[in-house]
């Protein structure tokens, strides 16, 4: 029997890390991508997002590449939708996840989906619906994604209580899991700490929650470690540190995969991933993408000899 890992992380690059390129990855990139963070052990992978082409081009070959990646059946794999439309066509393509993403921000969500933070609460009751009138097998879990809960590039700091407020919200309306971002990495640990703890005042014990955190200020390990502490134990992270929002001005990449497997795992924490053939996604992704949007401080160092024969 396999052993389920201490921390659960989603690989996000196929998706998050793409979006906010300025060059179209090749389908079949995309796909090798996916099938190598596969190989290394990722149990789950956040594998695109059901979007207009014209408002995201990155994704114009969505239903290609997900279909590639739902043939690794053993692995999770889940969209990013940012409507009822877009839900529509996740369900039809047959994901195991569906993320649907509402900011705590006003102004970000008019900005990130044109429609207002009530308008949006509204259509994810409409996918909770539409996911429970299927059969039980043919049922995708649904995760509410609350973006801007650690701060907004256009509004600044973001109150405790509309982040909880959107999490309850969430909860009633039926959302299996509930994931807190920080959208642009203006969390700090002391911040994840509190709004984590008061998050989980707020729906109780029974509904699981994730953090999807950026290092755009380089504090991206340290508030993975407050989230430790808060009792979260699923993150999202992208190969290479790949990432950022084309609606959140000044967001940069999500905290680095390998780092957070390396130091979680020199914490003692299993995640049930292969690091040196999560390491060879870079390959890849150089082949294709310009030098200054790939990050990594085990990239830049390497892993010492010693701290491998201490593992």
């Amino acid at each position: 029997m396999v052993r389920e890992p201490d921390i659960h992380i989603c690989e996000v690059a196929a998706r998050d890390g793409l979006q906010n390129l300025d060059v179209f990855v090749p389908t079949e990139a995309k796909c090798a991508l996916i099938d190598a963070i596969a190989a290394a052990g990722v149990r789950e992978i956040d594998a695109g997002s059901f979007v207009p082409p014209k408002v995201v081009p990155q994704f114009a070959d969505v239903d290609v590449v997900m279909a590639h990646a739902l043939s690794h059946q053993d692995k999770r794999i889940g969209a990013l939708v940012p409507n009822f439309k877009g839900a529509e066509r996740a369900i039809a393509a047959g994901v195991n996840s569906i993320y649907f993403v509402i900011s705590a921000s006003e102004t970000h969500n008019r900005a990130n989906v044109r429609r207002t933070v009530d308008e949006q609460v509204e259509a994810f009751r409409a996918v909770r619906a539409a996911i429970d009138a299927r059969p039980a097998a043919e049922r995708p879990q649904l995760m509410g994604a609350i973006s801007t809960s650690f701060g907004c590039s256009l509004e600044g700091d973001i109150s405790e209580a509309a982040v909880c407020n959107l999490a309850r919200r969430f909860a009633e309306a039926g959302a299996d899991e509930i994931g807190l971002a920080d959208t642009v990495g203006y969390a700090t640990p002391t911040l994840v700490r509190q709004i984590v703890s008061a998050v989980r005042c707020e729906v109780g014990p029974d509904v699981t929650l994730r953090l999807h955190l950026h290092d755009t200020l380089g504090a991206g390990l340290a508030n993975a470690v407050a989230g430790l502490e808060a009792g979260i134990r699923r993150f999202d992270a992208a190969v290479s540190g790949l990432g950022g929002c084309p609606f959140a001005p000044g967001a940069r990449g999500n905290i680095v995969t390998e780092d957070l497997v390396f130091m979680l795992e020199r914490m003692g924490l299993s995640t049930g991933i292969d690091l040196d053939r999560l390491m060879q996604t870079r390959e890849i992704l150089a082949r294709h993408i310009a030098a200054k949007h790939l990050t990594g401080h085990l990239h830049e160092a390497g892993i010492p000899k010693v701290l491998r024969r201490a593992a």
